[in-house]
């Protein structure tokens, strides 16, 4: 059984005005480099084998911090996980898309399925170098929620979930599938006052 502990990236700029942040590489700001350490904090007694990240700022700078803490262990960047792309919608908040896309019809949007295809590539790579090991992925709110809509049946995810900055999910292989054991977890943050969802 493979084990990988979601986390969503640290806070940054653009999560704090509720912007939509697709493949522009902003970095965390200084609240995102708080929570990346709480989580790092948090997880410290956890054993990985390894680390993997998307190769975006916000997701590796998180990843790096976490990493001082659980080990300074192997850290692999993963394009697998990169946050989907938002196309021409990107920058804007979510009542500026309404208002220029009202049909939903953004134009250079990723499409859904090509983001499972890529989400499904990469952890069924991460178990085939890790089996029976547990395994910490950093990545982002987009590419976390549907890799849980997938494993839900779309129960949970994408258009459904809300995931904090720094939250934990928890997924394990069950045979040739996937399980969820948790998601959106933010237990290390529950002294820390506001927390962004965007």
């Amino acid at each position: 059984m493979t084990a990988i502990c979601l986390v969503r990236h640290g806070e940054t700029d653009w999560n704090a005005m509720g912007k939509l942040q697709g493949r522009e590489d902003v970095p965390l700001n200084n609240r995102g480099e708080e929570q990346a350490i709480m989580v790092g904090r948090y997880l410290k007694n956890t054993e990985f084998a390894a680390i993997y990240a998307s190769p975006l700022l916000r997701a590796k700078e998180t990843a790096m911090i976490c990493n001082h803490f659980v080990g300074h262990l192997p850290l692999y960047i993963s394009s697998d996980f990169i946050e989907k792309d938002y196309g021409q919608a990107s920058g804007m908040t979510v009542v500026e898309r309404d208002k220029h896309f009202p049909d939903g019809d953004i134009p250079d949007l990723e499409s859904f399925d090509h983001i499972c295809k890529r989400a499904t590539e990469g952890i069924e790579t991460i178990r085939g170098q890790f089996p029976d090991e547990n395994v910490l992925l950093v990545a982002h709110g987009g590419l976390i929620n549907v890799i849980l809509a997938i494993l839900s049946d779309g129960k949970i995810g994408t258009g459904k979930t809300k995931l904090f900055n720094t939250c934990i999910s928890h997924i394990v292989s069950a045979g040739n599938s996937w399980k969820i054991i948790d998601y959106n977890k933010i237990d290390h943050l529950k002294s820390f006052g506001k927390v962004t969802s965007i």
